[in-house]
């Protein structure tokens, strides 16, 4: 057990739900180190179900001073009191409302006024004081008022200064590290991120009931009609018994279907349905620093590529040298894509309505929240991942492309300076820099789909590899808790 107490304390200052890897860490707490764990964080989203059901893991939830979505002006104004408000109310949550903890491990950005009343709840409590940096606050603020303003300047101080202040740092790459110890003089301890066991490759029928669940929202969305939209596949006529058609699987009971991709269960038979769309997954947080741009600039590129292929408009080939693709023996190589689009955030509302507005005929998308349950489900379920996420700092790394490789799926990532950490290119994933070389990757990945993409099979031969590698357990157990018993071991003394 680590420290006298036996108690640790995690503080997530934002949406617990939207922050996997603190829920990860306090079941790590209380599953590895035998402790009791308190968790406090901003009500919201649901979490994990195990979260919920540990016996030894105790959530304290609290409420967002405003509501979301208030005016700009009025938010600004309201800023200095929803400060003030959160500092009293996380003061006397750690102070008063938990019991003494022997150390408390922090997310971090965001930083104010986290940072300072967490220093002062170690000092009330005598407590060791963690950091887990997924990021710098002052790089995030930079999006929005430029990297020459005062108030990010001042944020960086801020950080900065409260950072030196811990007593024992985490951090989520090699890259960070190197920043924290060159420039901030903080010595940290890498943790990748990993993916907990619950995300696994799935079954074909596992597949099928995962569609069925999300029949409605995959095949009849609001006020849009399009390629993978309810009525625009023809269904075939098997006479059996019965039959239950998804968009991509079909089920037969007491019966059987030709073909190879399918699996049997107690005489009933489960199919993938010939000329099924491919299914592409992405997530995001619909903010700035993930441009969701690019993916409906390359959707639209794919759109007019394929038809330029097939003969069916006059296309400007100035971009990459298609005329091979004519002669492909078959008569239609390239599949019809359906992008699901999971995630909650501001911007979503306006990308939503330019996905509207773009009529193609070959790519469609969804856009969705999904529980914490069916999230793992669908990654598994699926044919490819996109990763849109640059980070504000450059410094760390997009969880959702780990929990992609830990159900077996390949990714095509935006490039930028750390990627390479966790994305191979042309082993586990690919990596693009604009919309027209993600437009020629779908291009590569799935002509001659779902039987003749041997690029996308050796993509998913690597990210299965990446992701069983190593699992967060694994990750915390050699890296997390010799620090923790350290730092613990430090304040007894």
């Amino acid at each position: 057990m680590i420290g006298k107490r036996g108690r640790a304390a995690v503080v997530v200052m934002g949406d617990l739900g939207r922050s996997p890897r603190m829920q990860y860490h306090a079941l790590s707490l209380a599953r590895q180190a035998g402790l009791e764990v308190d968790l406090v964080a901003f009500a919201g989203t649901e979490p994990h179900v195990e979260l919920l059901q540990h016996l030894h893991v105790h959530l304290h939830l609290m409420r967002a001073p405003f509501p979301q979505g208030l005016p700009r002006i009025l938010y600004l104004l309201l800023l200095p009191l929803k400060l003030v408000i959160q500092f009293m109310t996380l003061l006397w949550v750690l102070c008063v409302q938990i019991s003494a903890p022997d150390f408390f491990l922090v997310q971090n950005p965001p930083s104010i006024p986290l940072l300072t009343v967490v220093r002062l709840a170690c000092w009330i409590r005598k407590a060791a004081f963690v950091i887990d940096w997924h990021n710098f606050g002052y790089t995030i603020l930079a999006l929005s008022l430029g990297s020459s303003h005062p108030l990010v300047k001042i944020y960086f101080w801020y950080e900065r200064g409260y950072g030196k202040m811990a007593n024992g740092h985490l951090c989520v790459t090699k890259a960070m590290q190197h920043e924290l110890a060159q420039n901030w003089g903080i010595r940290a301890t890498v943790v990748y991120d990993r993916s907990p066991e619950f995300f696994h490759p799935i079954s074909l029928i596992a597949k099928h009931e995962l569609f069925c669940r999300l029949d409605t929202a995959l095949t009849h969305p609001v006020g849009i009609r399009d390629c993978c939209g309810d009525g625009l596949m023809e269904v075939p006529n098997y006479e059996v018994p019965y039959v239950c058609h998804t968009l991509f699987t079909s089920y037969t009971k007491g019966g059987d279907m030709d073909g190879a991709w399918k699996e049997i269960q107690e005489g009933d038979c489960y199919s993938y349905r010939e000329g099924r769309p491919a299914l592409i997954v992405s997530s995001t947080s619909w903010t700035a620093d993930e441009d969701f741009g690019i993916l409906l600039e390359a959707a639209t590129m794919y759109d007019r590529r394929v038809a330029a292929l097939l003969g069916e408009i006059n296309a400007d080939f100035s971009d990459r040298a298609v005329e091979s693709y004519f002669n492909t023996g078959t008569q239609n190589p390239f599949p019809r894509l359906l992008f699901v689009v999971t995630g909650k955030g501001p911007m979503r509302a306006m990308y939503e309505e330019r996905i509207c507005k773009l009529r193609l005929q070959r790519v469609a998308f969804r856009t969705m929240w999904l529980s914490a349950e069916d999230y793992p489900q669908l990654l598994g379920a699926a044919d490819l991942g996109v990763c849109l996420h640059t980070s504000s700092s450059g410094l760390d790394l997009p969880m959702k492309v780990v929990d992609m490789f830990g159900c077996g799926l390949p990714v095509c990532a935006v490039s930028y300076s750390c990627i390479r950490e966790l994305v191979k290119d042309q082993d586990n994933g690919l990596l693009f820099s604009s919309p027209s070389e993600l437009a020629n990757q779908l291009l590569d990945l799935f002509k001659g789909f779902p039987q003749a993409c041997d690029l996308l099979a050796t993509l998913r031969t690597g990210a299965l590899a990446s992701g069983s590698a190593t699992r967060w357990d694994d990750e915390w157990r050699e890296h997390v808790l010799p620090l923790l018993t350290k730092v613990a071991g430090g304040r007894e003394q």
